[in-house]
């Protein structure tokens, strides 16, 4: 048995700012979103408490959905319609239009007592919100004039999770998460040199990574070549000398030779 120990080095964690963000609007490309100020999350969990004989006995909790806030001091032209606002003519913008809902990522920052936001990061990846636009006031310009702050109240309409509750919120611990499936969610979500940026569903991209058992081959330009995953159950170490590689990648050519590539990414569940 070990006892607990208080205040070690490493052990007292924080989280702090927001980076990052990128709006999803119907199935277009994801824009960057670079002036986002907060992401605000509220609880909408209710308790019951239940008595019987003048005493409590239990607590019924009824769960809610994905609710919040966000603030910023501009937004990508994408977002225009998702406050109800498109353009007629070049230049011409028309209000009180039928609004989009959109789909919203962004980071929050992980800290630790030994250093400074350098521990890690959490992607939100927000499904299915619907913005309702706080009140503008526009002032003249002053001496202590300040930029306008937009804000937005946000609900959401949740995805259906197999095995679990639908949910709209969906969080990706960059410390606890295979650093290769990492890289393949963020060129997914942020783009790449093969592909736009694009948000699957949520029930996609939850497929993907449960899925998501990647073999990374490396040629080493000497006639050797390494594997590696971090997934368990694709190489097994045998011995010394020995192992065994798991993967729809192998193909044999005859009985001592073959070849092996890096495995796909299970593309086809986006």
């Amino acid at each position: 048995m070990t006892a607990i120990v208080w205040h070690q080095t490493g052990s007292r964690v924080y989280e702090s700012g927001l980076d990052r963000a990128v709006l999803y609007v119907d199935n277009n490309y994801g824009v960057p979103w670079n002036g986002l100020v907060s992401v605000s999350e509220k609880s909408d969990i209710k308790v019951e408490p239940l008595y019987f004989n003048a005493t409590k006995f239990n607590d019924l909790v009824t769960l809610g959905d994905y609710s919040g806030s966000i603030s910023a001091y501009t937004y990508p032209d994408e977002f225009l319609e998702c406050e109800g606002i498109i353009q007629d003519q070049n230049g011409v913008y028309l209000t009180d239009q039928p609004i989009k809902r959109f789909h919203l990522c962004y980071r929050t920052l992980i800290g630790e007592d030994s250093n400074d936001y350098t521990s890690g990061y959490k992607l939100h990846i927000l499904y299915n919100l619907t913005a309702t636009p706080a009140d503008k006031v526009r002032k003249t310009l002053s001496l202590n004039s300040e930029p306008d702050q937009f804000s937005w109240d946000v609900t959401s309409i949740p995805e259906i999770i197999e095995g679990h509750r639908p949910s709209s919120h969906l969080i990706i611990d960059s410390r606890k998460t295979d650093p290769w499936l990492l890289l393949d969610i963020e060129d997914i979500l942020y783009g790449s040199v093969d592909r736009e940026p694009s948000l699957p569903s949520m029930k996609s991209l939850t497929t993907f990574i449960r899925k998501w058992d990647r073999l990374i081959i490396v040629d080493n330009g000497d006639g050797t070549w390494t594997a590696f995953s971090a997934r368990e159950g694709i190489i097994n170490e045998i011995s010394e000398t020995e192992y065994t590689i798991e993967s729809d990648d192998i193909v044999y050519i005859n009985g001592t030779t073959y070849t092996i590539s890096s495995s796909d990414k299970n593309e086809e569940d986006l």
